[in-house]
Formats: structure tokens, sequence, C-alpha cells
């Protein structure tokens, strides 16, 4: 029995997610609440930075006179360029503050400031309820609905209608094809190679791409845009996957939860498109990993079929290939017909 990696491109399905902190913080909803997918779920203060204003130096005065030029006192909570030393001198020096803070001390003509960040927040991912509270970490969120992974994501989560603008799986994505039309939408597209893409779609501006394939090199700009991408088969110009492309072309115009977050093996989380359907009591939760066995409906990773979806038919053992390489393998059928030997760690379950 050989495992198998999974990817779920499913029509309708049990989702549960567990939404935690790495660290203690405050969670900020209740059992049984309702949550959208970009509700914040939990939240924690980053670690504060501190800043130290020398106000002597800066208003070239001496220590007692800075003391009585100091304006703020420990607990103020203070704003970009807020006074807090000064006016001095002919020229009417004075002192304002860098960045938004609070005082944690004053003293010998100095001024110490607490910087902090904005909150680490842990959102939802997905529009459903919340089912379990994980102390101070986290919560536990459920729902029913159409679920498709990829297989990389920019780290952002969105919620909102999509529009499919690809008419076949080999569609590519250009820039003339976002129009205004499409401001605050969710775009189906195929393939992405021009990164004048990501600009108009953060011109007009768009909440998210869901995208067959994108180039490599685009990679450092996609982490950088503000909207949800997601790539759901490769960096490669390759049609999107049948499986995929029967699901998402079907759903035009339906509301879709994207969560763009890193695949992490040992986390056990994916990027993955939600499209919130009713479903039953019947419905259970997919399994992360499965087994390699006849008529189980699997996509191939590498060339030459790479992204095909193929029915495995028999494991056909250690084989010997061209080349000299032997491994484990299994005969499946593409959706041509042809009949092919593909290498088990070439092969995903898709289920």
């Amino acid at each position: 029995m050989s495992l198998a990696p999974v990817t779920h491109i499913l029509p309708v399905t049990y989702i549960r997610r567990e939404r935690v902190l790495p660290v203690a913080g405050k969670v900020l909803v209740r059992k049984g609440q309702k949550v959208s997918a970009t509700d914040t779920i939990v939240e924690a203060d980053l670690v504060a930075e501190h800043l130290l204003l020398d106000i002597p130096r800066a208003l070239g005065i001496t220590v007692s006179q800075a003391e009585k030029q100091i304006k703020c006192q420990a607990g103020d909570d203070l704003n970009q360029g807020d006074v807090i030393a000064g006016p001095v001198g002919f020229t009417r020096r004075i002192v304002r503050v860098p960045t938004n803070g609070k005082v944690v001390l004053v003293g010998n003509g100095q001024v110490l400031i607490e910087v902090g960040g904005q909150p680490f927040q842990i959102k939802a991912g997905v529009p459903g309820e919340v089912t379990e509270l994980i102390g101070d970490r986290g919560a536990v969120v459920e729902t029913t609905g159409a679920l498709i992974q990829g297989i990389w994501g920019n780290g952002k989560i969105e919620f909102g209608l999509m529009t499919v603008l690809l008419k076949s799986p080999d569609h590519v994505l250009t820039p003339d094809q976002l129009d205004v039309s499409l401001r605050g939408s969710i775009i189906l597209a195929g393939y992405c190679e021009d990164a004048e893409v990501f600009r108009a779609a953060e011109e007009l501006p768009l909440r998210g791409l869901i995208l067959s394939g994108m180039a490599v090199e685009l990679i450092p700009q996609a982490l950088q845009k503000p909207f949800s991408i997601i790539v759901l088969d490769g960096f490669s110009q390759r049609p999107m996957n049948s499986v995929a492309y029967k699901l998402l072309s079907t759903n035009d115009r339906r509301e879709v939860a994207m969560n763009a977050e890193a695949w992490d093996t040992y986390a056990g989380t994916r990027p993955e498109v939600v499209i919130p359907l009713p479903g039953t009591d019947a419905l259970s939760m997919p399994k992360d990993t499965n087994v390699f066995a006849p008529d189980k409906q699997v996509r191939v990773l590498r060339a030459p079929h790479a992204g095909v979806v193929a029915t495995l038919v028999n494991l056909s053992g250690v084989v010997a290939f061209p080349g000299g390489l032997r491994a484990q393998a299994a005969e499946v059928r593409l959706e041509t017909g042809e009949l092919v030997l593909v290498p088990l760690s070439n092969l995903e379950v898709l289920e």
C-alpha cells in the first residue's frame, strides 16, 4: 500500500479550520458566532520598540532648560508630529514625535517613547461558524462548500464575487482584459506572465486573482500586492486542470473566499478557494492523505504530462524507465484515453 499526497477539489464538503496564533493573544469571537472569511478571529500585540529622544542635544540647550521645555509626561499617548518640547531660541526650534507612540519615561532631559506596531491578527479564512475556542490562542471555524486547493498563495485573505474571465483551460491573462466593470471582484483567470496585470489589478482595484499558473519571476511582485493571489497548478504555462476548471468556471458570479496562505505540510495549511454552499450532516471532512489504488483520480505532477488529470488503472510495482531510473510506478489513463506509465512520486490523488 502506497501513501499518496492529496489535493482537494470537491464540489461540496465539510470544512473545519483551526485558526490559531503562535503566541497567546486576545480571542475576538465567541462560540456559535457567524464569521466572514475576512473577520479577525484573534490578535496579539507585537513586541514594542522604544525610541529615546535627547531634548538638550536636539534643541542645543542644557538639561535643566530642557526639563522646562518638555510638554509631555509618562503615560501620554502621542501622534506623529506632536510637539513635545520647545519652541526655544530666535528660530523657535521644536522637537516633534517622529511616529505614534506612548511616553514611558521622562527625566534628565530625555523622553522615552514606546512605539508599537500593528497588532498581529489571524482572520477566519473561510466564512462559517465558530464551533470551538482554543484558549487565548484562537478558534475553530466550520462550514460547508466547494473546496479548491492550490499550490501557492501570497498570504492575503479576501472574500467577494467571482467573475470568470477564462473561456478555456489554456487562457492567458493580459492587462487589457481588466476593466472598470471588474472593480472589487475576484477574478478567475488562466496563466499570468505580465507584471502589468498586477498593476492594473491594483489600480481598479481587484480583491483577488485565482490563476491556473504564473511566471515564477512574478513571485516577488505578487507577494507585495494588497489583494489575494492563488496559483492552482504551477509556475509554467499549462492549462488549468480539468477538475478545477469545471468546478470554478460553472460558479461565475458566486461569492468565494480566498485564503492564500502558504503551503506548509507540517502545519497542514494550503492556499485554497472556498465557495460557500449548503451541506448535509452526511458530509465528512476530507483527509489530507490517501492511498494509490485503481480507479483513483490522480494528477500528474511532472513532464511530459504535467498538470494532466488521469485515472489510475493499476499499480505496476518497480519499473525501469528510459534513462535508467527504477521506481514504483502506476499505469494511468489520461483524459485522451492514452495509457501511460508514471512514477508514483510524480502523482497525487485528486478528491
